[in-house]
């Protein structure tokens, strides 16, 4: 069989890149189609990948302004053509999941979600910066994005969802069914330390919907010291509103994100994630984890094995919640065993009996 990978866009690195980078262990020859990437925002396992990228590639300024350019993607997927393969293996939050793909080439895709900026719109936009003039405009697109997205959710032949609550958006949103195969975590990478530290670990995008503010204010309150790992637009303003035990260490390398995994005191998950693969990478290196009870947490963290929660996304119950995996004895061997559950060989036995089953079935009806 041929196979093609497509994705959003290669210009963060995220979780969903790294599941996009297991496909591409998993099937080496298979080229990636985006619509477009960013060589120093590329993880070092996709630089030897096939990756063929739409006209959006040669805009200039696209790749740092790839939020501003949102009416496009919509035109720029258009262009691709699958013809020659028998099997599309998207990976979508945005727009991938609506390609046009032949009659006889079965389209797979693996949603990390329906597009929440369009779905969950008030949510995402409520700590943006931009005026509103500007808000108000971009509901009217978003409104037409919407239904666009929902007709198009048709181009899919099978959905598989990386956690229940995307499971639950897509068949509300879409109508349609999925199955669940969580998110493939390379726990091989991570390691315990005898030397925990005295600081608790945020590892993030920051941007405003990922709640970082609210970590940052409840630092503040108890001074107790923080490092933020990452970079993104709400950067200077969570620094202007950070005391002095808040420190911001930017984008740093996976070597350096593993020792500080294994060292710190517990990683801080405060935002509703579709799943998020970082408290897993946390629960891999020995160290519980402070989250939100909503998103993809729910089918990764048990309380008092590999993390807490607080209920409410307020200062003061994420408070309580430190104070909690403070006065917790932690058993890191218990908390490793958890992650191993989700381990990157698990994720490719299950994706590839999936895959398999799938297009037997496609085959067999068309």
């Amino acid at each position: 069989m041929k196979i093609a990978i497509a994705h959003d866009y290669l210009v963060q690195m995220g979780g969903a890149e790294r599941v996009v980078e297991v496909f591409h262990q998993m099937y080496p020859s298979a080229p990636i189609y985006t619509t477009m990437f960013s060589n120093n925002r590329l993880l070092d396992e996709l630089r030897d990948a096939d990756i063929r990228a739409s006209w959006m590639q040669k805009m200039p300024g696209g790749k740092s302004h790839f939020k501003e350019m949102l009416p496009l993607y919509p035109f720029a997927i258009k262009d691709f053509d699958f013809r020659e393969f028998d099997i599309v293996l998207s990976s979508s939050s945005a727009f991938m999941k609506s390609i046009q793909v032949p009659k006889n080439t079965f389209h797979l895709c693996y949603c990390h979600t329906p597009m929440r900026f369009a779905w969950d719109y008030d949510t995402y936009m409520e700590r943006q910066t931009k005026s509103s003039v500007m808000k108000r405009l971009l509901k009217i697109y978003i409104d037409q994005l919407k239904q666009w997205d929902q007709k198009t959710s048709a181009n899919v032949n099978q959905f598989i969802a990386n956690s229940s609550v995307v499971k639950s958006r897509i068949r509300n949103y879409y109508h349609r069914d999925s199955d669940v195969i969580f998110p493939p975590i390379n726990t091989t990478r991570f390691h315990s330390s005898a030397n925990i530290d005295n600081y608790y670990l945020i590892v993030s995008r920051l941007v405003s919907y990922k709640r970082i503010d609210l970590a940052v204010e409840a630092f503040n309150r108890n001074g107790l010291p923080l490092h933020i790992v990452g970079e993104g637009p709400d950067l200077m303003r969570l620094k202007a509103m950070a005391k002095g035990n808040v420190r911001f260490l930017g984008r740093l390398d996976d070597g350096s994100v593993t020792k500080m995994m294994a060292e710190c005191r517990a990683l801080i998950f405060p935002g509703e994630e579709d799943f998020g693969i970082t408290p897993l990478e946390a629960n891999a290196a020995g160290r519980p984890v402070v989250a939100y009870q909503a998103g993809g947490a729910l089918d990764t963290i048990v309380p008092h094995v590999n993390g807490v929660f607080f209920k409410r996304q307020e200062v003061e119950d994420l408070l309580l919640a430190i104070q909690e995996v403070e006065n917790h004895a932690w058993d890191v061997s218990r908390i490793i065993q958890h992650a191993q559950k989700f381990d990157e060989k698990t994720f490719m036995e299950k994706l590839k009996i999936y895959m398999a089953k799938a297009y037997q079935q496609f085959r067999e009806g068309n």
